[in-house]
């Protein structure tokens, strides 16, 4: 990953999304961990992404978009919600409707069970790290501690929404449409971001 930031800066590859299946792991972001992660009997590594502690494991898509943010206005914050609209546009293909609530980074489904975790790093105005999407993730493994400072009951997945088994491949395939269409290359950079909640 390291190496795709440091050729994005230089030029050598243009705007880019990695996928990968993590094995059990807890990472915990610069927000830190409240302790439960340490406690929790997982590996634990420290990264330097935005946010708290969160699972990567079997059955969960980790994207990691490398990406110029000089080019699209060094817009942060936009560019974290350009990144939900990427899972947002994919579970829709499931049929599930997701969203972003305000304060909560990630992608929630009926704004109550986050299917979901997103945390973006930045180095030269390049981006990396990015989104874990449930796929069919075991997520007894989040309530082994609190995800994001939260109860890890909170957390979904793709296969738990629709009550079925769920494949990486199939879930992949709409999350790469998505990328494309999202970060095609224009001066504007990304055509749409996913739509708040509105707040309770």
């Amino acid at each position: 990953m390291r190496a795709l930031v440091a050729r994005r800066r230089r030029g050598g590859v243009g705007d880019t999304l990695v996928l990968v299946e993590h094995p059990p792991v807890v990472t915990v972001g610069v927000q830190g961990d409240d302790g439960s992660a340490r406690a929790s009997g997982l590996p634990v590594v420290d990264v330097e992404r935005g946010g708290h502690a969160t699972y990567h494991g079997p059955g969960q898509l980790v994207g990691y978009p490398i990406v110029d943010l000089a080019a699209r206005g060094h817009d942060v914050r936009r560019f974290v919600r350009d990144v939900e609209a990427v899972v947002v546009r994919a579970i829709a293909t499931f049929g599930l409707v997701g969203a972003h609530v305000p304060g909560q980074p990630g992608v929630w489904v009926d704004g109550r069970r986050k299917i979901a975790s997103v945390g973006v790093a930045v180095d030269h105005w390049v981006s990396f790290h990015g989104f874990a999407l449930n796929v069919s993730t075991d997520l007894a493994a989040f309530e082994r501690f609190r995800p994001c400072g939260l109860d890890g009951g909170l957390m979904t997945s793709v296969a738990k929404e629709l009550g079925r088994p769920v494949a990486l491949e199939e879930a992949s395939g709409p999350v790469v449409a998505a990328w494309n269409d999202l970060f095609e290359p224009t001066e504007g950079g990304p055509r749409e971001a996913v739509p708040p909640l509105p707040q309770a």
